[in-house]
């Protein structure tokens, strides 16, 4: 499990970043987004994704939370 920040760029979509390996991507689909549930896996530009817990509603951004890499981005 990793640190992560997710935070939101000036055109609305979220931005994921990896402090460890300095990796920045925008997200394209996080599998909940509703007021009751937020979270689960988060899908990356860069073809990569990561499973962040569900929390019980939408965080105030940015926010710092632990991650698991569920596929690596694609060279």
């Amino acid at each position: 499990m990793a640190n992560i920040m997710i935070r939101q760029n000036a055109a609305g979509g979220l931005v994921f970043y990896l402090p460890k390996r300095d990796l920045e991507a925008a997200i394209n689909s996080i599998e909940f987004d509703t007021p009751e549930k937020w979270g689960g896996e988060l899908k990356l530009e860069n073809g990569g994704s990561y499973y962040v817990d569900p929390i019980a509603k939408p965080p105030r951004l940015p926010i710092s939370v632990r991650a698991k890499r569920l596929g690596a981005a694609e060279d």
